[in-house]
């Protein structure tokens, strides 16, 4: 991070406000949030294991999925922790280099996530649009790849982004109104001639990145019912939809908590509402997928009864 321009600042420390405007509320905040931190770990940290331990999902399906829960654990641990900490603190002070670094890693698992899951959208084309040519399409090579690539863009964004602000100066006051190092928190500390092209810049670089996803996931899916519609058999047509079922609830989620926060109109807003709202994105989308890729998709789900529930049914016993 030394390359990032700290230097140009005048400061050497931020102040996380949080949850501070709710004080009786920040015990309750707690224990609510550590209680869904440690379930999306343990569901994420399932699903892998089951993944891994079942070779019938040995598939590039459940490679993606597990790539996806690596990065839904790495991006939660990024910020969740930290703000756990913060609950019960009350010195809420984060170094520079500490609040850069907690924003690279935030937006790089955040973009990473975002190109899994249109990969995976990809990866439901090919298996219902081309089953034939799904081996050559999506061979263990080719998977690796695209897993790579998701990986690289999002760190990719996560610099850009990064180096974008901390290439300002921020003359204060050093208080951060969020609970973590958000980018429009920290605008509004920063000043100069050159903020508010720089904050146009990085909106519309993250603003492009999602709808791009999103738009690819949308062309995808737009292929994959026009090819289930020509399936003669509702029983067909029931089994080529129940694969993608798990996916599309959660791009759903996930582009739709996204959406309220990128493109959301500006106006008045409150600072707590604020951070308030950016609980559904850190912590509430984390929570509900490895619940929906666990209860929605049938394959996985009995896997993981096969594997842990009946041993623990055999252990009992």
């Amino acid at each position: 991070m030394a390359m990032l321009g700290l230097n140009h600042t005048t400061m050497s420390e931020f102040i996380l406000v949080g949850f501070s405007a709710f004080p009786h509320l920040q015990l309750v905040f707690f224990l609510l949030f550590l209680l869904m931190y440690l379930f999306t770990l343990l569901g994420n940290l399932l699903i892998m294991a089951t993944i891994w331990g079942e070779r019938s999902l040995h598939t590039p399906m459940y490679l993606f999925l597990c790539a996806l829960s690596v990065s839904e654990i790495l991006y939660t641990f990024a910020i969740i922790p930290r703000m756990l900490a913060d609950l019960l603190s009350t010195h809420r002070s984060i170094a520079l280099t500490a609040c850069a670094s907690q924003m690279f890693f935030s937006f790089m698992f955040g973009f990473t996530h975002s190109f899994l899951l249109t990969v995976m959208g990809y990866d439901r084309y090919v298996a219902i649009c081309h089953p034939l040519r799904y081996n050559v399409l999506m061979s263990p090579r080719g998977c690796a790849c695209l897993v790579a690539w998701s990986w690289a863009g999002g760190s990719v964004m996560g610099l850009v982004v990064t180096m974008a602000i901390f290439h300002l100066t921020f003359c204060g006051p050093n208080e951060i109104h969020h609970f973590f190092c958000h980018v429009p928190p920290l605008l509004k500390l920063a000043c100069g001639g050159n903020v508010s092209a720089i904050a146009r810049g990085v909106g519309l670089v993250c603003i492009m990145a999602l709808l791009g996803c999103c738009l690819l996931i949308l062309l995808s899916y737009a292929f994959i019912v026009a090819t289930i519609l020509k399936i003669p058999s509702a029983e067909g047509r029931h089994k080529a939809f129940s694969t993608c079922a798990s996916h599309l609830t959660v791009v759903v989620v996930h582009y739709g908590f996204a959406s309220v926060i990128y493109l959301k109109p500006k106006g008045p807003q409150s600072l707590e509402g604020d951070t308030l709202m950016g609980i559904t994105y850190t912590v509430l989308t984390p929570f509900l997928s490895p619940i929906i890729f666990s209860l929605r998709n049938k394959e996985l789900k009995n896997a993981i009864k096969k594997t842990f529930f009946s041993k623990l049914f055999l252990q009992s016993s």
